[in-house]
């Protein structure tokens, strides 16, 4: 039976040597001094608004971004691995979008059932046949990848899923980075840390290669929906540290199958768009006809090749939970290589009479509805009262094609530090109480 995984601490309660270091120096730190950056953190995410929304959430529209003082540390050989298995996985993603919109042969082949693909909400009969730049579909991708312990004692990382249509997050990533540098110098000198401030640079490099054909000197912009996005900081960070514009659908115009930014100095040709709003709201004359957020004949300028979409029209038939079931499948099948990273197990409620379903769920698994967006359309078993295990029950009862589950996995543990840790600081004054009163989160992704 699997166990807890601490990132910390070892079996026996030693600390893991990438830990060693930092650990030294946090037992050498003054009373108090967590409290007081924490607090310091706290004004500076304020004064700059860094902040995120959350659709749904009763406590209001803003929050700042979660901010951890206490570092999970990844030695550079298990990054080395976590690097390799991640390429691998995109990889393949992107062969298995460009093979769904050409010749599906992974589909002729028996591997993936038609029926996954051409149900899929997400797939774009638009896109059948469509070429786009150097065959890249998924331009940006969010893996979300967890630790797990094993029945051994040791921790494995899993894939928890792909997010491939508009991935967000990075900017929060690289603003905590920020803050642990103004906070924590020091720490950065008596470690070798693997830098992060250049994602921008990478980020623009990788929009420019896939500019239309012909194009040298492509001009890129951001596309937002607007200040209510949830993202809208994200937005204008990554504008802003690529040095490119950042524009909604109203910027922007097409003529004659090419799409113009509107400037003070007149149009301006626009190459490529890194876009941060769904396919749906993308051309109200190919998509949505209400969408006032996306750019009339923007499919048209697409389809003709005179402007690069990143990520890809479309490429959200490889974001689900049910195609999420075969990745290991295409890595084998289009680069013949066994995956470095291995999926959580997941099973179709369609495979496995109903009551086994239910009994699971009730026990330690949970489910989702493989077509819902992340976070909603799911059932965490050991979390749920009886009602809504029952509840859920009738649903799966009706559609139980459309439903995936997978066990709940005990997830790794690092120390966190929270506000029981810092009222029993302030109580007693000591650095110490990390030791011995820090709470354990799973380690996973916030969505």
């Amino acid at each position: 039976m699997p166990v807890l995984f601490d990132e910390m601490f070892s079996a026996n309660r030693d600390i893991r040597p990438h830990y060693q270091t930092f650990y030294n120096w946090l037992q050498q730190q003054p009373d108090n001094f967590l409290v007081s950056k924490r607090k310091e953190a706290d004004v500076i995410f304020r004064r700059v608004g860094i902040t995120f929304a959350v659709y749904g959430d009763d406590a209001g529209t803003e929050r700042l971004i979660p901010f951890d003082q206490i570092p999970r540390i990844i030695p550079a050989h298990e990054w080395k691995t976590l690097q390799a298995g991640l390429k691998q996985r995109v990889r393949a993603l992107n062969l298995f979008i460009r093979d769904v919109y050409h010749d599906q042969e992974i589909v002729k082949a028996g591997i993936v059932p038609p029926e996954y693909i051409h149900n899929n909400s997400q797939y774009r009969p638009e896109m059948q046949g469509l070429d786009v730049p150097n065959d890249v579909y998924a331009h940006i991708a969010g893996i979300d990848v967890v630790r797990a312990g094993n029945a051994d004692g040791s921790g494995e990382y899993y894939v928890l899923e792909d997010n491939l249509r508009v991935p967000s997050g990075v900017s929060y990533m690289l603003e905590n980075r920020k803050m642990m540098m103004r906070l924590f110098p020091e720490l950065f000198v008596s470690n070798r840390i693997a830098p992060i401030a250049h994602y921008p640079d990478l980020l623009l490099d990788s929009l420019r290669a896939v500019a239309p054909q012909g194009v040298d000197e492509p001009t890129v912009v951001v596309l937002t929906p607007g200040v209510y996005n949830s993202a809208y900081f994200e937005h204008a960070f990554l504008a802003q540290q690529m040095g490119v514009e950042l524009v909604e659908g109203q910027d922007l115009f097409v003529d004659d199958h090419t799409v113009y930014m509107q400037t003070t100095q007149g149009p301006q040709r626009v190459d490529v768009i890194y876009r941060r709003l769904d396919d749906d709201f993308l051309d109200p004359l190919a998509f949505r006809p209400d969408s006032a957020l996306g750019v009339p004949g923007l499919m048209s300028a697409y389809r003709e090749g005179r402007v690069t979409l990143a990520n890809a029209i479309g490429t959200g038939v490889a974001d689900d939970k049910a195609i999420y079931t075969f990745v290991p499948d295409m890595i084998q099948f289009y680069l013949g290589e066994k995956p470095i990273l291995n999926n959580v197990p997941t099973g179709n409620a369609a495979s496995k009479p109903i009551w086994l379903m239910y009994w699971r769920i009730c026990r330690n698994w949970w489910s989702r509805k493989f077509t819902a967006p992340n976070g909603y359309g799911m059932l965490v078993g050991p979390a749920s009262t009886h009602a809504e295990i029952e509840r859920f029950r009738q649903l799966l009862q009706q559609n139980p094609g459309d439903y995936i589950a997978q066990p709940t996995l005990a997830l790794s543990a690092c120390p966190t530090f929270v506000e029981a840790l810092r009222r029993a600081i302030s109580t007693c004054g000591h650095l110490c109480c990390l030791a011995k009163t820090y709470r354990w989160y799973r380690a996973g992704s916030p969505g």
